[in-house]
């Protein structure tokens, strides 16, 4: 097998950082890794999910094997997502990082939407446990030589600290090398916060491929056994078109319009196109300028946030949008 499932570079060294990072970044962006949005790594099951799945697409191939806890959902993600958000936001200030990342569990849960009830402690509990229990193996093409590497979602966990009733207070995860290399290497995509309120796996999983996928282009397209694939669904073929035909007919993905068309073939188009269409256009200079400005930001999310910011004000005329960009910009960093 000659796929490569690409969790950030494996050359890149790692950072030369202090042994552990702390969470401390308010309101930082999400953002996911790109390999965990292209390949079906997490389970769409509400139960526990013991299946090992075997996946392989254009020469990828990837086989994840869950531990006795089942196989890591796509709300334990948000884990993932949390401490990646964390990482770049830190990179992007130019802070030293670490695979070792103390967070507040209580931060970490109204960040990504969850209860912070304590039967919502103890659902997150057992997501750090089929995080680390979750075993990922890719077959790794290096120069000539072929390996076989084998790695888990995250490496370890441990409760730092508890409240006398023995609740969790802090946490202390430590990231795969694979996933920390992800974030070194930038190797991830900025997430739409409304992620966080879709209560549907198979919807959470859409709009993953449908980011990852579809991009700025104007629309893709996919076949619905393509999609069934990706997706990592374990229904029929004919139950999961009926799932995708309620999605479709709720419209609630965001930033994304799906559609069947003929041939079993389902549309994925970018809301903002149209948008984007009526609102002042930027030079590619000014992009570049905003990229040196903003270093390892997604710099397309950057333009989509302030064309949000020029609606929201009323679409006013300017004379030089490259400028006012470029000034939008600079208070959104102080």
């Amino acid at each position: 097998m000659s796929g490569t499932l690409a969790f950030g570079s494996p050359e890149l060294p790692l950072a030369p950082a202090r042994d552990f990072f702390v969470c401390d970044f308010l309101g930082a962006v999400p953002k996911h890794d790109l390999a965990a949005m292209e390949h079906p790594l997490f389970s769409l099951s509400t139960r526990p999910d013991r299946r090992i799945l075997d996946y392989e697409h254009n020469g990828c191939h990837v086989q994840i094997v869950p531990s006795m806890k089942g196989r890591a959902t796509i709300f334990d993600a948000d884990i993932l997502i949390f401490c990646i958000s964390q990482l770049m936001a830190a990179l992007n200030a130019g802070r030293d990082v670490a695979r070792t990342l103390t967070l507040t569990a209580h931060d970490l849960m109204v960040a990504t939407g969850r209860e912070t009830s304590g039967d919502g402690y103890r659902r997150l509990r057992d997501a750090f446990e089929r995080l680390a229990g979750t075993r990922i193996t890719t077959d790794i093409v290096t120069g000539d030589t072929e390996t076989t590497s084998g790695f888990g979602l995250i490496e370890s966990w441990q409760i730092v600290r508890r409240t006398r009733a023995g609740r969790m207070v802090s946490v202390s995860v430590t990231l795969s090398e694979w996933l920390f290399r992800a974030v070194l290497s930038k190797s991830v995509l900025t997430l739409s916060r409304d992620y966080f309120t879709l209560r549907k796996p198979l919807e959470r999983r859409l709009y993953e491929l449908a980011r990852k996928h579809c991009g700025r282009q104007p629309e893709w397209q996919v076949s619905v056994a393509t999609l069934c694939k990706k997706c990592g669904s374990a229904s029929p073929r004919r139950v999961f078109r009926a799932m995708l035909r309620e999605i479709i007919a709720r419209g609630n993905i965001p930033d994304y319009d799906l559609e069947e068309v003929g041939g079993d073939v389902i549309r994925v188009t970018p809301q903002r196109l149209v948008e984007t269409a009526r609102a002042p256009s930027l030079r590619p200079e000014t992009l570049e300028a905003a990229r040196a400005r903003a270093p390892g930001a997604d710099i397309y999310a950057l333009e989509a946030e302030w064309r949000d910011f020029w609606a929201a004000t009323g679409r006013p005329a300017l004379r030089s949008p490259d400028r006012a960009f470029l000034g939008w910009l600079a208070k959104r960093a102080c």
